[in-house]
């Protein structure tokens, strides 16, 4: 399949999340992926030299930023979102679900909300429905709602990849929790499973990786291999049994260490300034 699109991987170490630059031959127009910001938990500073890296990559290739996307709210790293929208411009962008989970943030988490936290998606530019068409450049896009680990979530379909956030790891690393509130296993599936219907040789691009002793990091795979190899999600594991697996390991999982802090920045499209719940 001819393509008119580039992908540049960033890898951030601490929270083991990737980033991406998608950009247009022809138009320099350019996406920016699950960006994200330094945090440090032990003295709650902030830092950008994760986002810098971004900007100075899109200046470097004279590129023009069009839209900052999201694959997800975030439950264990900053986005920032803001912080890129406020230098390089775009919009910022997750999908519709997104007023799902402000909703239920507010519930359980009142305390963490200004009395004005609005639940409607608001703070973000644009909330993409499933199957909308978007264009980055004249690159056509594709927003496709993939809920499961959370109900916002979306995978992005450009050209041949698909960028799927945390519904898929590579096919070592299998898929991701469904224990957060909204999470549900059997949708996650079903999401797996609509992923895994796209053309064989569409490249999957996952927003984490944890590598083995045996390999390095890897970001970039396959319909085909995950398919074949996913080992929570390989095409003859049954719904059920998927099931099962999923709510048997997501009881021993470890909540995330920056889930409060992530939530608080997430959920308000990477404003930092809630980030110590001022």
């Amino acid at each position: 399949m001819h393509t008119r699109s580039t992908t540049h991987a960033f890898l951030h170490d601490r929270t083991r999340t990737l980033s991406y630059v998608l950009w247009d031959h022809v138009t320099r127009r350019a996406a920016v992926i699950d960006s994200v910001l330094d945090y440090d938990p032990e003295s709650r500073r902030i830092g950008t030299a994760s986002c810098d890296a971004v900007l100075a990559f899109l200046a470097a290739r004279r590129l023009q930023l069009d839209w900052i996307l999201e694959t997800h709210p975030h439950a264990d790293h900053l986005s920032g979102a803001r912080y890129l929208r406020e230098r390089a411009g775009g919009r910022i962008a997750i999908g519709a679900g997104i007023c799902a989970v402000q909703a239920l943030f507010q519930k359980l988490h009142a305390g963490e909300c200004e009395p004005d936290f609005a639940t409607d998606g608001s703070q973000f530019d644009h909330l993409f429905q499933d199957d909308e068409v978007f264009r980055i450049g004249e690159l056509e896009a594709r927003a496709l709602h993939v809920p499961g680990h959370t109900p916002a979530d979306l995978a992005y379909l450009v050209d041949d990849k698909v960028f799927v956030g945390d519904t898929l790891f590579m096919p070592d690393a299998g898929s991701a929790r469904t224990d957060f509130p909204g999470g549900d296993a059997r949708r996650l599936h079903r999401s797996i499973q609509r992923l895994l219907d796209l053309p064989l040789s569409t490249v999957i691009y996952v927003c984490h990786d944890y590598p083995t002793p045996l390999r390095a990091a890897a970001w970039r795979t396959t319909v085909a291999d995950q398919r074949a190899f996913n080992v929570h999600a390989r095409i003859d594991v049954s719904e059920d049994a998927f099931v099962a697996m999923r709510r048997t390991r997501d009881a021993i999982l470890p909540v995330p260490a920056l889930l409060m802090p992530s939530l608080r920045v997430n959920l308000r499209a990477g404003c930092w300034l809630t980030v110590d719940g001022t």
